[in-house]
């Protein structure tokens, strides 16, 4: 009996050992990108099923590509922000003021310690990257977000644009874990996405064969014969642990609708220094 008892309180310690969190042990990071594909496909209809399937992900930030206003559509980001309790930071080559602007955007509920953005070379093509340093886990984090040209010839553009963000990028510095997100046009095996050495592409680190599957971030409904993985989330090497990786806000709705042409990439993040 004796023996017994000690090996229950034995089994009740480390039951209730294994429930505490480890000392120092830092929260993970929600992360999305998705192009939503401007005003097209009956915004309307799209609208609360991308505010649906996006409220599910719990994300700490999401980084939004193709972002539209107009004088009779309000900005569709801060649309999206408002829904789901998210601050927006929308960045356009456009010039402030305008009814019409079209660009990319960041939400996210983590505290914003300074914004920043530039315009990406050759300026003709209207690409841009925003760059928020956000408070998160008692640090600094830098995120930055694009959406490169989207020609499949045009790879010395997207190579230019990427090497023009390169240098805004090492301009903020590196003391902080960065992530880059967006929607690239290219997969990750493209030659100008070399320019990113030292980030790793977070998804194909938990699914190495995908690409080679098939695994697109294209819509089928839109984009029949033409399946590639252009979306991503790229993470500082050695600076996160990658939890979590999947494809998402590929579900349409009752009738049919779908949210964007465009999948959404999720990762979950940690960062692995104090």
């Amino acid at each position: 009996m004796k023996h017994l008892l000690t090996a229950l309180l034995a089994f009740s310690l480390a039951a209730c050992a294994a429930t505490q969190p480890r000392v120092n042990q830092a929260p993970d990071l929600r992360v999305v990108t998705l192009n939503i594909y401007h005003d097209k496909a009956e915004w309307p209809k799209r609208l609360p099923l991308i505010v649906e399937q996006l409220r599910a992900l719990d994300a700490d930030m999401i980084a939004l590509q193709e972002v539209l206003q107009t004088a009779e559509l309000p900005n569709q980001a801060q649309t999206l922000g408002d829904a789901l309790g998210y601050s927006v930071q929308f960045v356009s080559n456009d010039p402030e003021g305008q009814p019409h602007r079209y660009g990319n955007a960041l939400l996210t509920r983590l505290p914003v310690l300074e914004q920043d953005w530039t315009a990406l070379e050759p300026r003709d093509d209207s690409r841009s990257m925003g760059h928020a340093r956000l408070h998160f886990d008692g640090r600094p984090l830098d995120v930055y977000f694009t959406h490169l040209h989207h020609t499949p010839e045009g790879v010395a553009l997207r190579r230019r644009q990427l090497e023009d963000a390169r240098a805004f990028i090492q301009r903020q510095g590196d003391a902080a874990p960065s992530i880059v997100l967006g929607d690239f046009n290219a997969p990750v095996s493209a030659p100008e996405l070399s320019v990113l050495d030292g980030y790793i592409d977070t998804y194909g680190a938990l699914h190495p064969g995908a690409d080679a599957e098939g695994v697109t971030t294209l819509n089928p409904h839109f984009f029949p014969d033409y399946r590639r993985r252009i979306d991503h989330v790229f993470a500082r090497s050695g600076r996160f642990e990658i939890r979590e990786a999947r494809i998402v806000l590929d579900t349409p709705g009752a009738d049919g609708t779908w949210p964007s042409d465009h999948f959404g990439t999720f990762v979950v993040l940690r960062p692995t220094t104090r």
